[in-house]
């Protein structure tokens, strides 16, 4: 089967969906399938072609306003050209997504949203309301649709009128299961992901002032480092804050398996991979509750805070750490690739 994935951004670039679109087109590949995936995170370089782990990445230059959206037409084309028998693209918040059905044709078409409804940035906003009529035909082309939790299935069928298969995310259970702890001079708390305004990274930096016996690490790199370091220095916990930029996966699970509690306060999250990491590392956490990340405070090992006032996420840390984290079942990535694989057989007849 020849598969063509298509996505604003891909590894070494990270995020929840980069690194959902990588996972399967990887094991899709191991399973003889022919994948090439377009994303539209060239840079100023322009066209670039490699290949990563069997999956052939076309890179395309793409507009982005306050790195996002990506508006990059020459997606549309690259589709059209190519001869795949299933065109997969992602993140309904993002131009790629439209740009691939405007190409797809004949082709069988199958659509991930990673879907949460809004964006806390008032231009990103602005785009989404105008593009929203462009976005639901895209979305109500697709031959499936893919959600990632019961959350998000019930936003699209709410919004777009579709009817969507779940699929939840996946993990690699032992890889986090068996990391050992990386050991620090003092306690840390972790947050993990790209560094924007909604992700909230902001409230974790002001709870230090509330929390002194923690430092925090920060994993993940974006537009925001700036103004979280300012924010570091104003609240004067720069000293306990630090910046480690992109993390290599090997590095991962040791930084989840050591922290005394994993932290995340978006505003928007279609599933909350991060959550799933931390946990299967045996790390308590916090999450806001918002968007998707409402399932995870069921679990044993989430303390769930309604506001993210420093006293607030403080008292959560301290709640959490005092949990247990009880082991709980979650589909691996050679489980979603299975599923997806029947998907895509499905929509072949």
């Amino acid at each position: 089967m020849k598969v063509l994935q298509v996505t604003p951004r891909y590894p070494p670039q990270s995020g929840g969906v980069e690194t959902h679109v990588r996972e399967i087109s990887e094991r899709l590949v191991e399973r003889g399938h022919d994948v090439t995936v377009v994303t539209a995170d060239a840079g100023d370089g322009g066209f670039r072609r490699e290949r990563r782990n069997g999956v052939r990445v076309r890179r395309y230059r793409s507009v982005a306003p306050g790195g996002a959206m990506h508006v990059c037409p020459q997606v549309t084309a690259a589709v059209r050209r190519s001869d795949a028998d299933v065109v997969h693209a992602h993140n309904y918040h993002s131009f790629p997504l439209f740009f691939a059905a405007l190409g797809v044709g004949d082709r069988r078409f199958v659509v991930t949203p990673h879907y949460h409804g809004g964006s806390a940035d008032s231009l990103r906003d602005r785009l989404l309301s105008l593009y929203r009529p462009l976005g639901r035909r895209a979305v109500r082309r697709a031959d499936a649709v893919v959600a990632v939790s019961d959350w998000e299935r019930e936003r699209l069928a709410d919004d777009f009128g579709v009817d969507a298969t779940v699929i939840p995310n996946g993990l690699d259970v032992d890889r986090f299961a068996d990391a050992d702890p990386v050991v620090r001079d003092r306690p840390y708390l972790l947050t993990v992901g790209r560094l924007e305004e909604y992700k909230g990274v902001q409230h974790a930096i002001r709870a230090l002032t509330e929390l002194p016996e923690y430092d925090l690490l920060v994993a993940g790199s974006g537009p925001y480092r700036e103004e979280l370091a300012r924010t570091a220095r104003e609240e004067g916990v720069a000293g306990r804050v630090e910046f480690l930029g992109y993390v290599d996966g090997e590095e991962l699970p040791g930084l989840y398996a050591g922290a005394e509690a994993y932290l995340t306060l978006s505003e928007f999250e279609a599933y909350g991979m991060t959550v799933a990491e931390a946990l299967a590392a045996g790390t308590p956490c916090v999450v806001r509750e918002s968007g998707a990340l409402v399932d995870w405070t069921s679990e044993e090992g989430v303390v769930g805070v309604s506001e993210t006032g420093r006293e607030t996420v403080a008292n959560g840390v301290v709640e959490a750490v005092a949990r247990t984290v009880l082991s709980e079942p979650v589909l691996s990535w050679t489980d979603v690739a299975d599923t997806l694989e029947r998907v895509y057989q499905d929509v072949l007849g």
